[in-house]
């Protein structure tokens, strides 16, 4: 009797499915990475955006005042001057870290961008027509910061007229 030699296939099938399994695995690491790097850039927008968005109201404040300041004396002009340096400083950081405002007035109404703090029943503009801004809105590529604060026109209803009860009675 004569042996066959017996193929050792087993260990070659064991050899493939360890380095399948090594790859998967660093595949895996690879996008854990990618998904780690993403979030912590996601996060760090929210903190900027959220910081900002609390600086929104003192820089109102300050473009509120400076409308002012062309209106008075010449020494308060020269200080007027100073702030408007300041708010241009302040407006670069936002711009650097891609925070914009945008204009309002005349568009129309988009609850995405806008807040309306006011209605007012008119038939001289179309329906939405954003007719004042009261607080500029802030945005950046991917969503607003803060949306405008608007008074929006809307189309005054119909009144239907009804007609009144006949008073007869038998």
């Amino acid at each position: 009797m004569t042996e066959e030699p017996v193929v050792e296939e087993q260990p070659v099938q064991e050899e493939e499915d360890w380095k399948g399994k090594y790859l998967r695995a660093l595949a895996d690491q690879e996008n854990m990475r990618k998904r780690i790097q993403r979030e912590k850039q996601e996060m760090i927008g929210f903190g900027i955006e959220n910081a900002t968005a609390e600086f929104l109201p003192a820089i109102d404040n300050l473009e509120n005042a400076l409308k002012f300041g062309a209106m008075a004396s010449g020494e308060i002009r020269n200080w007027a001057s100073g702030f408007e340096m300041i708010l241009s400083q302040f407006k670069e950081v936002l711009h650097n870290h891609g925070i914009v405002s945008f204009h309002s007035e005349g568009n129309t109404f988009d609850p995405e961008f806008h807040d309306a703090v006011e209605i007012v029943e008119t038939s001289e503009y179309p329906d939405g027509a954003i007719l004042h801004e009261f607080a500029k809105g802030y945005k950046n590529a991917h969503r607003t910061i803060r949306p405008a604060r608007v008074k929006v026109a809307k189309r005054p209803q119909p009144v239907e007229k009804t007609q009144p009860e006949c008073a007869e009675q038998e």
